[in-house]
Order: structure tokens, then sequence, then C-alpha cells
């Protein structure tokens, strides 16, 4: 059996911000009642995070829990451990109305780091990010594809994408980072 491999394999820009593949996240998308107590129970359970309020990242070392939607949270950390904890997730909410899907093989994840990552993004998302503060998560389009991203540290950004569509999202990336093309 092959070894699973990040689309990009880490691959890495440096411009005026630097563009990188995160590699491998285990990422497992919970839909369900995130107002009731067994969701926020069996997400607590598995991954020792509360259910964030909307457009929130609860984050803590290398798990995360995203809010998608009102009824969609995604579910991050280490991509040895989210087959175990989708099982978790799937156990606990055994009788309750959700449903659990380890989809890390499906997404890619790139990070942008430097103090103008907002300008690079501003050039292919429709987001104010003058208004995205830390912990916030936007679902958006980047150029054509959908993409979410959030402020995930001081100066950095995270994006999430279709694994299909990783090699053309790298590719904006890199050209919106490209050196000259600073915004200010």
């Amino acid at each position: 059996m092959a070894e699973a491999a990040s689309v990009l394999d880490g691959a890495r820009y440096t411009g005026f911000v630097t563009v990188a593949d995160a590699g491998l996240r285990g990422m497992i998308t919970l839909r369900g009642d995130l107002a009731s107590d067994a969701v926020a129970g069996a997400v607590k359970d598995a991954v020792g995070l509360g259910v964030p309020g909307q457009r929130r990242v609860h984050a803590h070392g290398d798990r995360a829990v995203a809010w998608m939607s009102p009824d969609e949270l995604l579910v991050m950390v280490p991509y040895a451990d989210a087959s175990e904890v989708a099982g978790k997730l799937a156990q606990a909410l055994a009788g309750a109305f959700a449903t659990v899907a380890n989809v890390s093989d499906a997404r890619a994840v790139f990070t942008l780091s430097g103090a103008a990552a907002d300008d690079a993004l501003c050039k292919l998302c429709p987001v104010d990010f003058a208004q995205l503060g830390a912990g916030e998560i936007r679902r958006t389009r980047a150029a054509q594809v959908a993409v979410a991203l959030w402020r995930s540290g001081e100066g950095e950004v995270t994006l999430v994408c279709f694994r299909s569509v990783a090699e053309y999202v790298f590719g904006l990336l890199r050209n919106a980072a490209a050196p000259g093309g600073e915004l200010r």
C-alpha cells in the first residue's frame, strides 16, 4: 500500500509572503445540531475542544475545530489520528441526527506567513481582511474555487481547499505573493 502524501509534497514559495503546503492534515466533517449536548460532548471527548461559535475556530496545539455552517464543523487533528477520531465521533453520535466523514484525503492545506499575507489573499478572495480577526474563519472563493481560510497565528493565514484543485490554488497564491506585487 502506498504511503499517504501531501498533494504538493511540501511545496514552498517565498515572495513578499511565504506560501507553503502545510502537509497532511487529518480533517473530519461533522454535520448535525451544533447546539446539541450530544455534538458538544462528542467533540469535547474526541479532541478536547468545544464547539466554536459562528465563523470561529477553536485551536489548541495540533487540534482545531472550525465552524463551517450552521450544521457543520471541520475537526482537524494530526493525519495519523483522523480515522480513530472519526470513529470516536461516529460512535458517540450513533443515536443522534449527525454524520461524520473523514475527509483528510480530499483536502489540501496551505499556510501564508508574513506581515503582508492579507495583501496576497485580497487579490484572490472577496474578504475584508481588515475585519478578519484572530480565530475567525471564512468560507469564500480564491479566484474560481471554494476555500476556507482563517488567521491561524500572528502574520499567518491557513487556507483549505479541495485536493483536486491544490496545484491551481498553489499557483494562484504563488503569483499573488510574487515580489513586486505588494499593495502598500
